[in-house]
């Protein structure tokens, strides 16, 4: 079985459920999950996780994620996108500056209304679905956090857009949300993921990539280990003569590690053995004075 994570880059038609599919079957197992949605029409990362790299599903769909979009001003539609039935259509009459100082005030925290057609659930039911048998329900805004924005291009009624923002966030809501301010309306007309936590689109593979490189027999090299998701945090190794401790799930002293070291209450840690091979993620307990583990990579 392969252990790992591949970041591939989704294409345009495919769903995420699409891509674990294939990918299913170019890697020969069926212990595969996607690390968070992208719609059909978006392209770009989607980090792709394999057997016991599966564990770090949930840690990178937390992560930060920076897109390129598209938002075409004076028109509406019912999926906030244009793949969607339109609402509305009206001229632009904005300044580029008025478009810009809307653009950029949605920079921060702001309370996010997920759209309808989401895969969010409600009442078991995923909102999507509701929204295709023509129900609407209501839906409370959520906490999300625009961390930088960043105008690349404005050729009204268009305005290129890179967002960096946190798990959650709904780039169409935002398109939507900037032409409500403006009195226009507003719609997403293209999307681009192009980073997941340290996952970028330039090293992205497509579907087609990764099935050359199987028949090549170099599937491999498109394989990242699952410690490089947390290069970030330092690293211990357990004592051979202490093995047994670490593989069973147990936790451990300091002393148990060659480098003897602790680290502060909470704190994440990388656990090797002393062959170097990646065994899971601990954190100092310091009121037993002894690292517990988190999430175990066995």
């Amino acid at each position: 079985m392969i252990n790992g994570i591949i970041n591939v880059h989704k294409e345009a038609g495919f769903t995420s459920h699409d891509v674990v599919a294939k990918l299913r079957g170019i890697c020969g197992q069926k212990k595969i999950g996607h690390t968070g949605t992208l719609d059909p029409m978006a392209t770009g990362v989607l980090p792709v996780c394999l057997g016991s790299g599966t564990k770090v599903c949930d840690m990178l769909t937390d992560k930060d994620k920076e897109y390129v979009a598209e938002l075409l001003l004076g028109c509406t539609t019912d999926t906030q996108d244009v793949t969607g039935e339109v609402l509305s259509e009206c001229d632009v009459t904005a300044s580029e500056e008025a478009v810009r100082e809307a653009v950029l005030s949605f920079v921060g925290d702001y309370e996010q209304v997920p759209p309808m057609y989401s895969a969010l659930k409600v009442n078991g039911k995923k909102l999507y679905e509701l929204a295709r048998e023509g129900k609407e329900v209501e839906r409370k805004a959520r906490p999300v956090r625009i961390l930088e924005i960043e105008i690349l291009d404005m050729q009204l009624p268009v305005v290129k857009l890179r967002v960096a923002c946190s798990k959650g966030t709904y780039i169409r809501t935002l398109c939507a949300d900037i032409g409500e301010k403006l009195g226009c309306g507003g719609t997403m007309k293209s999307l681009v993921r192009s980073k997941v936590s340290e996952f970028v689109l330039k090293e992205a593979l497509t579907l087609g990539q990764l099935q050359a490189l199987k028949d090549e027999g170099r599937l491999l090299d498109a394989v990242m280990p699952v410690d490089r998701c947390f290069a970030e945090f330092p690293a211990l190794h357990v004592k051979e003569q202490w093995r047994k401790l670490l593989e069973n799930g147990n936790s451990f002293f300091a002393n148990q590690t060659l480098e003897n070291k602790t680290f502060p209450a909470g704190e994440w840690v990388r656990i090797y053995r002393e062959d170097e091979s990646f065994a899971g993620i601990y954190a100092y307990d310091a009121s037993k004075k002894w690292y517990s583990p988190i999430k175990m990579f066995l």
